[in-house]
């Protein structure tokens, strides 16, 4: 079918954009990752509803857990089961839109809403602990994030992962997890993991802003396409492996497919500096929001101490006033 329209189309000398749908329904809607994210919230409500008076130190899960951990579910499906994972493999802007979703707004709303239960269950774990406190400490994970970001976004390195399915299952789940790790000491609550507090939230989140820039600003400013995998034909055709069944891609590389201009008129470098202005723009916004929330906390935090200690100088003044007299 999907041989019968290209041939029409280019028989009629046809350079219509075509459309999604000639990937057909596997490759648009993944449907294995999502009965995966189904089983992942099953288990979710299982261990923090029916099970969980199985375990020490369990507490109730609370609606804002709950709340963030579906949220974190969804997008995920999003970013990396619906048709957009598919539009990323086609559009570079679209990857890196992806990219800033799932690193900076699935990865904190998922350690929010697991519950503090169950990550002190997984960090006993003598291995895990001492592996989340030492990549959490807030210098180093700044660090390794930055750096492992750098590297995915160097135009060998992603074309060489996005050619591999392996590789790109491997590099995606390292970055997330860095991602983890960079998030872990703004929005934990655990006891006795690394956290920071007040103005040092502020300090590191304006710091993670900071350190991205040169790797976005690299993509924006560049006016050469330096991504094969999103320009040159082949390496197109094999990168789409990674979420298109291999009968489909058979079909499309006897017709000769020279690569994503079939599907947007947008030209390569265009997409490709689009893609450094999303991830900033997306990741700006972010922190603005995060900014806004740790500078009102703190604020009242301030407030409340300040009262508090208002209230013991009055005390205290009248104890000494009544001892006076």
């Amino acid at each position: 079918m999907v041989r019968f329209i290209m041939e029409k189309d280019f028989s009629e000398g046809a350079m219509a954009m075509l459309p999604l749908s000639i990937f057909g329904f596997r490759a648009l809607w993944s449907p294995w990752f999502f009965l995966s994210i189904l089983a992942a919230v099953v288990l979710y409500f299982l261990l923090t509803k029916k099970w969980r008076h199985k375990f020490d130190g369990e507490e109730p899960v609370t609606r804002k857990e709950i709340g963030y951990f579906l949220a974190s579910m969804v997008l995920l499906y999003i970013v990396k089961g619906s048709p957009m994972d598919l539009m990323g493999h086609i559009l570079f802007s679209v990857h890196m839109a992806q990219m800033a979703i799932l690193l900076l707004i699935v990865a904190p709303f998922l350690i929010i809403g697991i519950p503090d239960w169950i990550w002190k269950k997984v960090l006993d774990i003598k291995i895990v602990g001492r592996a989340m406190r030492f990549f959490t400490n807030p210098v180093l994970s700044l660090i390794l994030f930055t750096i492992m970001f750098s590297l995915y976004h160097y135009p060998f390195i992603l074309d060489q992962v996005k050619l591999s399915i392996i590789f790109h299952a491997l590099f995606t789940i390292t970055l997330f997890i860095f991602a983890i790790f960079l998030w872990w000491p703004i929005v934990n609550t655990l006891e006795g993991q690394p956290k920071l507090h007040g103005l040092k939230k502020i300090g590191y989140v304006i710091l993670s802003a900071i350190l991205i820039t040169p790797a976005c600003a690299l993509i924006i400013f560049v006016d050469v396409p330096v991504y094969d995998t999103y320009s040159s034909g082949e390496a197109w055709l094999q990168a789409m492996a990674l979420c298109v069944p291999g009968s489909t891609l058979a079909g499309l590389s006897g017709l000769g497919i020279s690569g994503p201009e079939l599907f947007t008129k947008m030209p390569t470098v265009y997409d490709q500096q689009l893609g450094g202005i999303l991830m900033k723009v997306i990741q700006e916004l972010i922190y603005v929001v995060v900014i806004g929330k740790i500078f009102i906390k703190w604020y009242k935090e301030e407030q409340r101490d300040a009262d508090e200690i208002t209230k013991r100088d009055l005390l205290e003044r009248q104890k000494l006033t009544m001892h006076g007299s």
